[in-house]
């Protein structure tokens, strides 16, 4: 009877064998590969800085401009990325579910947790550069930002849970889904401050809790940021648990069609 592993230890087993499994193809899928997860957000922030730069005269934020792109770059890239790799794991790792022991939401969850420590590490050195090059980055409220990034993962993984297992059922919904993270970019408050939006504008667009996360992890970097009135964290908090929740019941839902499909 010693012999016999509990459920618990077979499944740390599958998540971190999953784990380094996903962690090698990720960091060795191409030449350099591993060079390219830090130049894509830095690229981004530099020609943002560059075009945007020519358009705020007269605009004060009460923030560096650099540090309130890379704010919301960071953030709507954690969620993002996060949702659309988590979409894609089961189509990526279907010859695994040969071994009974390992479920699509294995490895789902356990690609959603590869992309938040790799965005976590993405994040550290760039602020790190961002410090080192005179800019002012330490937050002066840091347990606000852990939580509003920490949401952000938890939000992309839920979305991302849901993602799978409609994408896998059917196939046109990935499509679809890529397709709309383009404007909900553009609705999230990643490249202008919101609180120079129409009243009529913002009310819709505080609807949006990315929009909110990102104006809130923005104003805990920087006390003397000018930001709109009604921002929530529990607002943010709500979609990330309920999406996840969600996300986990549809696997459960489907578990078997997942595996047949």
């Amino acid at each position: 009877m010693d012999n016999i592993r509990s459920s618990a230890s077979i499944t740390l087993s599958v998540w971190n064998a999953i784990f380094l499994r996903e962690a090698v193809s990720r960091v060795s899928g191409g030449r350099a590969a591993w060079v390219w997860l830090l130049v894509e957000p830095v690229a981004h922030l530099t020609i943002l800085m560059v075009v945007l730069s020519t358009v705020r005269h007269g605009i004060t934020l009460g923030i560096d401009f650099a540090l309130f792109l890379a704010v919301g770059i960071l953030g709507y890239t954690l969620f993002r990325s996060t949702a659309l790799r988590s979409m894609a794991a089961i189509s990526a790792n279907r010859a695994l579910f040969a071994y009974r022991q390992v479920k699509p939401v294995d490895v789902v969850l356990v690609r959603a947790f590869l992309e938040g420590v790799i965005q976590l590490f993405v994040g550290l050195i760039m602020f790190a550069g961002m410090l080192l090059a005179g800019f002012d980055v330490v937050p002066y409220d840091p347990l606000t930002v852990m939580l509003v990034y920490g949401l952000f993962w938890l939000f992309g993984t839920g979305i991302g849970l849901m993602l799978s297992v409609g994408s896998t059922l059917i196939p046109e919904l990935g499509k679809v889904a890529n397709i709309c993270f383009i404007p909900l970019y553009f609705v999230s408050g990643v490249m202008f401050p919101p609180v120079l939006l129409p009243p009529e504008v913002l009310d819709w667009l505080l609807l949006n809790p990315i929009m909110q996360g990102v104006e809130l992890a923005r104003s805990s970097f920087s006390p003397s940021y000018t930001t709109v009135t009604g921002l929530d964290v529990g607002y943010v908090a709500a979609f990330a648990f309920a999406s996840f929740f969600f996300g986990l019941a549809l696997h459960v839902r489907f578990a078997r069609r997942l595996l047949m499909q």
